[in-house]
């Protein structure tokens, strides 16, 4: 089992990763649409900046980050962007490098507050508390998908590695919340997963048994890519076969918030 301090270690060097490639970008690239709507990818980095922050403070002060989180809520009902100008506004404003600044500040705030943190802790979170396990993989994912989203935008490519094992057990676990989320019941039975890491070795969730005919099989980076909604699974290596496991894939969301739904085939294919 992974400890709290090497997953730590994963989530900082995710971060350094983007940070190579955002710390060589022009000012023109920091204005480009991404694929996330009305986002640029000052949003993209705007974005993972504010939350990173955000956790920092969930972890020192849980009382004003519920102040926070009441105050985002709020804001985010008065109009469809009024979330984005709460959360994003300042960064818009700022130059590119003090953007890039802004962000590294953000990242040291929560190495040092997760630093603090013990394995059976708990942080208050939009939502339920999470685990300090769950915490730190969730910003990991965080920070690879909407890297992910850069990257697509002004075409760099990152090698993957083996931290997107974080983000596939991320995957794993939140399919019962995925649907959940919308309103639905999850299914009886699991869904075995079976992935080939970067180094060719496998990673696999799921109780064969339960699972029955329901499985997806192919590139740990595939998977990824569809339970972050950044790749239809028609557009990606896997082998998606059960009724459980296809419609689990049609609507797989790892990360928090309302229900969203990925890319339509063919819309994202990437590089």
């Amino acid at each position: 089992m992974v400890k709290l301090a090497d997953l730590l270690q994963d989530l900082l060097d995710e971060q350094a990763s983007l940070d190579e490639i955002v710390a060589s970008l022009d000012g023109g690239d920091w204005d480009r649409p991404t694929p996330s709507p009305r986002w640029s990818v000052t949003d993209q980095i705007g974005h993972l900046c504010y939350f990173d922050r955000s956790a920092a403070q969930a972890v020192r002060d849980p009382e004003a980050f519920s102040s926070e989180a009441r105050r985002l809520m709020e804001a985010s009902l008065v109009s469809e962007t009024s979330g984005d100008d709460f959360t994003l506004g300042d960064f818009r404003r700022l130059s590119p490098a003090d953007r890039i600044e802004r962000w590294r500040q953000g990242r040291a705030e929560l190495a040092a507050a997760a630093g603090t943190l013990a394995e059976r802790d708990r942080v208050s979170w939009y939502g339920p508390s999470m685990g300090a396990k769950s915490f730190v993989t969730a910003r990991l994912m965080e920070a690879w998908a909407h890297g992910t989203d850069v990257c697509d935008t002004v075409g760099a490519h990152r090698e993957p590695t083996h931290r997107l094992r974080h983000v596939a057990q991320l995957g794993y676990i939140t399919r019962a919340w995925t649907y959940v989320n919308r309103g639905l019941t999850p299914p009886e039975g699991d869904v075995r997963v079976a992935l080939t890491a970067p180094s060719g070795d496998l990673w696999a969730w799921g109780d064969v048994a339960a699972a029955g005919d329901n499985s997806v099989k192919g590139p740990a980076l595939d998977f990824c890519l569809v339970v972050t909604q950044r790749r239809h699974m028609s557009d990606t290596a896997l082998e998606v076969c059960g009724e459980s496991g296809r419609e689990w894939l049609t609507m797989a969301q790892a990360f928090a918030g309302p229900p969203t739904d990925g890319p339509s085939a063919r819309e994202r294919i990437g590089l």
